[in-house]
């Protein structure tokens, strides 16, 4: 009997968490963190793109993207609704990871997806508690040094460099993998041609697939920094997209590598916006 109703209890909560994922509610936040995504990718882009045309500014990773809109007029305002869009984004990820609403299923190259979603989920939570920081004058640093600190943190463990050696090589192929979906326009299998016109496939396909895979350059060379943090046992390492794309300044062409990659993560934000009036999500 107990047994039974224990049975019968799972497959309640299973349905529950079933109805919340499809509900309109969870769609309503996820286009909102799409939304709010896209505006960190832009003002990342936007602030790249100053400096490689002359024009002053600093490079930013996500965090001092999220600074620069805390700048603005009605910053706090601005600020708060950053904070809900990470909220919204980071959920959006765990759902993906662990209800697999995108039907990933349980081979390989699903869980490998799924794991690919968690990650993501985890890369936009750290982002929370800084940005609440910037609310309530409690973050003082544009690019702050949360990363360096976890880093150092870990690596002072035992095992602390394989940790983060392994990290590093998580992130580069993460990277790799972006690079591989823009090129064949695997990205967001969700945004299917049911919800769209033949114009907006288009258009979300050309724009996807460029800001794709300009931040899986960004990301690979996220990875590498901190590989060779890892390497060097050096937690002082600057691991930040800020530094990979002082990396790709510091290149020869670098004026012009780090042009089109801000051009790239622009498009990538476009491409979130258009993806939070996209949205569609089915059974």
């Amino acid at each position: 009997m107990g047994a039974t109703n224990s049975k019968v209890n799972k497959a309640g909560v299973e349905r529950a968490a079933q109805k919340a994922t499809f509900s309109p509610l969870m769609e309503a936040l996820t286009r909102f963190g799409y939304g709010v995504r896209g505006l960190i990718y832009i003002v990342m882009g936007l602030l790249a793109l100053q400096v490689t045309l002359g024009k002053g500014g600093a490079l930013a990773s996500p965090q001092g993207a999220i600074a620069a809109i805390g700048k603005q007029p009605a910053g706090r305002i601005l600020l708060w609704v950053v904070l809900v869009g990470l909220i919204s984004y980071a959920l959006w990820g765990v759902v993906r990871a662990v209800m697999d609403p995108l039907h990933k299923g349980h081979d390989p190259k699903g869980l490998l997806a799924r794991f690919g979603f968690l990650t993501s989920a985890f890369g936009y939570a750290i982002l929370i508690l800084p940005t609440y920081g910037y609310i309530t004058g409690a973050s003082k640093t544009a690019n702050g040094s949360g990363t360096q600190n976890f880093i150092a943190k870990i690596m002072a463990m035992p095992w602390g460099r394989w940790v983060i050696g392994i990290l590093g090589l998580i992130v580069l192929v993460g990277g790799l993998y972006q690079l591989y979906l823009g090129f064949s326009a695997g990205f967001e299998r969700q945004f299917q041609t049911y919800a769209l016109t033949p114009k907006e496939v288009k258009l979300a396909t050309d724009v996807g697939r460029f800001g794709t895979s300009a931040r899986g350059v960004v990301l690979a060379l996220v990875g590498i920094l901190i590989s060779l943090a890892a390497y060097r046992a050096n937690p002082s390492q600057k691991v930040g997209m800020d530094t990979a794309l002082a990396t790709l300044l510091n290149q020869p062409y670098g004026i012009w590598l780090l042009g089109v990659v801000a051009v790239g993560l622009i498009a990538f934000g476009v491409y979130s916006v258009l993806c939070a009036f996209w949205f569609r999500l089915r059974r």
